[in-house]
């Protein structure tokens, strides 16, 4: 399409309410355009870099046998309530009754849908391993949306589920992400450092994030060059647990007087 019949509207001057560096180059470069507090709409440019990451992700992800699928942005709010997330999550979850008065909700995730699936459709151990992944829209009613498309209440997420015979078989699935998603971010220019983080309410028994250093950044890493320690500082300033030691019950033993011992005389 010729230039002047494309919709690429370039702004002089930065958004007065933009703070990240990112969020006023989308914005002067006509790529997106803000609705509503955490709500943008993609403009063309905007939508062709969509599609070339999602074109990237889509690659990486098929190759490590990734199966694509697309699981409904509404979702019923019984499977919520089996997993118990339905009460444990807060004001972050959009909620809305249908016109015959059930509970639904918009997906922030899809871990319950995805569990929804699995028990109608594998039958037997010898379906897994399995790797399920989209590309779909979230809704998150955050309290705070900022640095434009980075903190939004609607976003576009990539997210995976592996579905696997046991924990042997999942570190290897979780290896494969990993691998994955080093390729995704090397393909796509993107400085980036692999830290432990704390699973929060997903659980599990541990997780990685991919952290990009940013000015506008709200996260903060401890880093060791000696070591390669590389964690959340949330993480990495956390107190452990109390071990599980057992409980014993102390007992009093006799006192017993110690034997004289020999004095030394020179002869």
């Amino acid at each position: 399409m010729r230039w002047i019949r494309s919709l690429i509207p370039t702004l002089r001057e930065d958004p007065a309410d933009a703070e990240a560096i990112s969020h006023k180059l989308m914005v002067r470069a006509g790529l997106v355009r803000q609705l509503a507090a955490g709500i943008y709409v993609y403009l063309p440019l905007g939508h062709r870099v969509i599609d070339k990451v999602n074109r990237v992700i889509r690659e990486e992800m098929n190759a490590i046998g990734g199966q694509e699928i697309s699981m409904p942005v509404l979702q019923p709010a019984e499977i919520w309530q089996q997993s118990g997330r339905w009460d444990a999550i807060g004001g972050e979850m959009f909620r809305l009754k249908d016109r015959n008065q059930r509970d639904m909700c918009l997906g922030m995730t899809h871990e319950e849908v995805v569990a929804w699936v699995a028990a109608r459709e594998l039958r037997s151990y010898r379906d897994l391993p399995q790797i399920w992944y989209q590309i779909q829209t979230k809704e998150r009613d955050e309290a705070r949306p900022r640095s434009g498309v980075l903190r939004t209440r609607e976003f576009l997420m990539k997210d995976s589920y592996t579905l696997d015979p046991d924990a042997a078989a999942l570190d290897v699935s979780y290896n494969a992400h990993k691998q994955a998603y080093c390729k995704i971010f090397d393909r796509c220019g993107v400085r980036y450092v692999v830290v432990d983080s704390d699973p929060g309410m997903m659980g599990g028994s541990g997780s990685h994030e991919f952290m990009a250093p940013s000015a506008a950044g709200e996260d903060d890493v401890a880093l060791c060059a000696a070591c390669g320690y590389a964690a959340n500082v949330e993480l990495a300033r956390g107190v452990p647990a109390p071990g599980d030691f057992p409980t014993r019950q102390l007992a009093k033993w006799p006192r017993r007087t110690p034997a004289p011992s020999p004095r030394w005389r020179p002869s």
